[in-house]
Parts: structure tokens; sequence; C-alpha cells
């Protein structure tokens, strides 16, 4: 007797726990009916990672690697449809009747620390050759063909040499001596682009092969109270000038360029439109 109530008791014990825990768990899907997960869309992801990488930023600080990975990563997957674009809509068509070709900018987001933003270029359009001033930009073509062309100041030669060519009578401004570190054609899909302060191509211009578009990640972006200006630039071959102290073997000479600051040209046209993709939560 004693043995067999012990077992009732058991059972009954068992039963009650196995009720509670059936009840538990039906409360539980029940409650997880009621509250599906919330999705994060990838402009919504681009954005906190943006947060997260360029919060203890600046001008001319470079974000650590594993930041930098993380953001990379984040654009690589990035979609033309994740930001409401298709190769079809009247950004990226031309007609006869423009003289020039017009790009056009959809502003995503912008605060001290960062912008994204996107660049719709129809086929042949330009963005001329141009700095970022203390920055380190991301760039993701979403679609397209496009050839970039990027350099870098030239800042390791002999204390004694000079990389600056002083403004002449056929020089309305300072020149200085750069070299190409990119010039080549992009198809979408492909990595991310990066390029840094001093390094990584600084100074790029895009030339749209097809029609195209172009993610755009700037930290910090650019300021005219703060000192970052956008500044246009002209190139011209390396034996334009010639400047004591600089000697380059003939082979290395198509890898240098003199850069002349100019005003953006007449014959470029860069318009804001209405961002109408996915937009983004700032909580």
């Amino acid at each position: 007797m004693g043995i067999e109530k012990t077992l009732v008791d058991r059972k009954i014990g068992d039963f009650c726990e196995l009720s509670k825990d059936t009840i538990t768990n039906s409360k539980s899907r029940k409650k997880n009916r009621r509250r599906p997960k919330k999705t994060v869309s990838p402009v919504q992801m681009l954005f906190e990672t943006c947060k997260d990488v360029f919060s203890s930023g600046g001008v001319g600080i470079v974000p650590p690697p594993q930041d930098i990975e993380k953001l990379q990563s984040v654009l690589d997957g990035m979609k033309p449809e994740d930001v409401g674009l298709t190769p079809n809509v009247p950004y990226f068509l031309t007609n006869a009747e423009q003289r020039i070709s017009r790009i056009t900018y959809l502003h995503i987001y912008e605060c001290e620390d960062f912008s994204i933003g996107i660049f719709c270029l129809p086929p042949s359009g330009v963005i001329p050759l141009h700095n970022h001033p203390g920055m380190t930009v991301f760039s993701k073509l979403l679609f397209g063909t496009m050839h970039i062309k990027a350099y870098d100041w030239v800042v390791d030669l002999p204390a004694d040499s000079s990389t600056i060519v002083k403004p002449l009578e056929n020089l309305v401004r300072e020149t200085g001596l750069a070299k190409v570190k990119v010039d080549a054609d992009f198809t979408a899909p492909c990595n991310p682009s990066i390029l840094y302060p001093a390094d990584g191509g600084n100074m790029h211009c895009f030339t749209a092969v097809t029609a195209c578009a172009v993610l755009d990640v700037l930290g910090p972006p650019y300021s005219d109270p703060d000192g970052r200006h956008c500044t246009y630039y002209r190139s011209h071959p390396f034996s334009r000038f010639s400047v004591n102290g600089i000697s380059i073997s003939e082979e290395e000479k198509k890898d240098y360029e003199w850069l002349q600051e100019r005003v953006l040209p007449d014959d470029v046209e860069v318009v804001g439109k209405m961002y109408n993709g996915p937009m983004i939560v700032d909580n």
C-alpha cells in the first residue's frame, strides 16, 4: 500500500508538472504567435552598423580593421531593391535634348559622424575628379559598369624634392603630384571599394560605362564650416611639368600625374531627389 500510494502520488506530481509545462509552452507559443520576430531591413542594418563604426571616429581617424570588415560585409550584401532602385527609373535615362549628363543624388541620412547616399548616373555620366579630406569612404556599386580612376598624393619622395608646382602664368591654381592607385572598369556585383584619408585613392573620378548606381558612405561627411570642402581637380600628364629633385623612371611615369585644383566643371549637373526606398528609424 505504501509503495502504491507513493507511486500514485509521484504520478500525480509528474502529471501536475507536465500540465504546468504544457500550459507554459502553450502560453509561450501563443505569445510568439502574437509577437512575430521583427525583421530589420538591409538599409536599417547599414545605418545601425555605421552608427557603431563611426561613433568614436573623426577627421582623419580610420575605424579599426574589425569595424572596416563589418561595414564592408553589410555593404557587400546590399542590392538595388534594398534601396528601392531599378535600372529603368528616369534617373538612369538620357535623351537627345540633354546637352550634359545629369547626375542624381538620393540623400538617405546624414549626421556629424557619417552620411549615406546614392549617386545615380546615366550612361557616360561623370562625377569629376574630387577629394575626400580626412574621410574614410565606402562605395558599393549596386548595378551597372563604371570606370574608376583614383589617386593619392605623393608623400614618399626625398625631403629636398618638391611635389608642388606653384601657380605660374599658365596655371590658375596650385598643382600637386599624385600617384594613380586605380584605373579600371568595375561591374556589379563587385566588392565595395574603400578609400582612406591618405591612402586607397582618396581622390577619384567616376565615369559610367552603362547606367549605374553607387551607394556611398562617408565618415565623417563633407562640412564647409569645419573645413572639409569638396575640391575638384584637373589632371595633367607627368611630363607636363619639370620639377627639380623629382626623378621617375620612364616606365613609371604613366603612374604619376599632376592634379590642378579647379571649380566644378560647367558640363556637370548634380541634382538632389527624394529617396523613396525603405526608411531609416533613428532611435
